[in-house]
């Protein structure tokens, strides 16, 4: 009778690996940011932008979170490349890692003291590791804004009009979100865009690398073999 043999695709195996990385990494950042923030007197959510948990005595446990974070997100640029193996996939990829570079020179340089925190700090004071902060905090969302837009049209041109809507609409919301929240960063209202773009970020991330991990075919694979003489 003929018996069924199955193979293992190690190359498929891998990427859906690294693709789940994408989908973890922003939860990861947000339920540990939130724990520090709920944690840390004096800290308001409505606010203080996150990134100002890097300041004071505890402040080595934030930039831990963005490196870690980081480190996930590149991961999935890696994943993202080998999952689609053509010029959009490239630069989906590319972007996504510029992304996570940023991630991990912000975690390296920190902001300036702001809204009133931390309360033992100086206020007012711009540094140079304040201004590099918001440098490549910008170009970090910019690229990621990108990487969203890029998967727009990828999504397009596989037929997906669900997930190039996402694409096009996490793309401009985190464009939108970051400018306006950079330019009204002393107010509730701009704290509040802030979080719009981060959200938009994370979340078109880890759609994304959903999405793509069903494009990756499973790695286990059926063959039927021939007639056993048994």
């Amino acid at each position: 009778m003929p018996r069924d043999t199955t193979t293992f695709d190690t190359s498929a195996a891998i990427t859906r690996s690294l693709l789940g990385w994408g989908v973890v990494a922003g939860p990861f950042y947000l339920v540990v940011a939130l724990v520090l923030a709920l944690t840390r007197p004096g800290f308001d959510l409505s606010r203080h932008a996150l990134s100002l948990l890097m300041l004071g005595e505890t402040g080595w446990l934030q930039r831990v979170n963005l490196i870690l974070t980081a480190l996930m997100v590149l991961v999935a640029a890696f994943g993202i490349k080998r999952a689609v193996r053509n010029g959009r996939g490239l630069a989906m990829a590319v972007l996504t890692a510029v992304y996570g570079v940023c991630l991990v020179l912000s975690a390296i340089a920190a902001p300036d003291p702001a809204g009133g925190f931390p309360a033992d700090a100086e206020q007012g004071d711009v540094s140079v590791s304040g201004i590099l902060h918001l440098l490549f905090g910008a170009i970090g969302f910019v690229a990621l804004a990108a990487a969203a837009l890029a998967y727009f049209r990828w999504a397009s041109g596989c037929g997906d009009r669900g997930h190039a809507v996402l694409g096009l609409v996490c793309g401009i919301v985190i464009l939108l979100g970051f400018a306006g929240g950079a330019v009204l960063a002393q107010s509730s209202f701009g704290v509040a865009l802030l979080w719009l773009a981060v959200l938009a970020g994370w979340l078109w991330l880890a759609l994304a690398c959903a999405k793509l991990y069903t494009v990756v075919p499973h790695p286990v694979v059926a063959q039927r073999a021939s007639a056993s003489t048994e």
